[in-house]
């Protein structure tokens, strides 16, 4: 491999991680990004760090200013208002899709995906918030397989882009709304809707979850 090759796998690795501790809050919204700040954090080479940033200002995570280097992206009740109206326009027509074209095989990989979420804990500490990585990645499991039926492939890699958006703002609030929200009693219902094939009961679910989410998130803004 040569030395170019070595970079971009680098950048890569470093990218996915940056990026995971955006995701999940570790790194705070309007954060310096300074290059020796990242390197040092990261334990990657100045070349690869650079390069892993700018990819993640092109996917809108990161900020980048002339002159004044990289920030972590700041968060705005505006900006995730047009977010989670963006991301119900999107997974209203593709979950109408995914019922639309429903088969066995689809329900059956839905209702594994939530009976796998419904028994993982949200929280690693029943008695205060702590992050589970296995519940988050079941949480994403569990939404992916509702729409995953639509038949598009760009409509998914759109919906996936938001949710990860949303993830972001979702996290930042998920300390102060533990224990509350934290059953299984919304994704269920959304599920039972979806394999009654009741179109409009589910689409409605879907988007008034998020719009719950919505609001807890802006109350936490505010």
């Amino acid at each position: 491999m040569n030395h170019q090759a070595i970079i971009r796998t680098t950048a890569t690795t470093v990218y996915e991680r940056i990026r995971d501790d955006i995701l999940s809050g570790s790194l705070a919204p309007g954060l310096k990004l300074r290059i020796e700040f990242v390197c040092e954090r990261y334990g990657i080479g100045a070349s690869p760090v650079r390069e892993a940033l700018n990819r993640l200002s092109q996917d809108g995570l990161v900020v980048r200013r002339d002159q004044r280097g990289f920030l972590v992206a700041p968060v705005s009740r505006e900006q995730f208002a047009e977010l989670v109206k963006t991301r119900c326009w999107l997974e209203s027509i593709a979950l109408r899709e995914s019922i639309a074209n429903r088969s066995t095989e689809w329900e059956e990989a839905l209702v594994l995906a939530f009976h796998r979420l419904s028994r993982t804990k949200r929280s690693l500490d029943d008695g205060a918030y702590t992050f589970n990585p296995e519940w988050e990645e079941r949480h994403r499991a569990f939404h992916h397989a509702l729409i995953s039926n639509c038949g598009s492939a760009w409509l998914l890699a759109f919906c996936a882009e938001m949710r990860d958006q949303a993830d972001r703002y979702r996290k930042l609030a998920a300390a102060r709304v533990y224990p509350q929200r934290q059953g299984p009693d919304e994704h269920r219902a959304i599920l039972d809707a979806t394999v009654e094939g009741d179109v409009e009961r589910a689409v409605g679910l879907l988007q008034n979850h998020y719009r719950k989410t919505q609001s807890i998130v802006e109350q936490d803004l505010a």
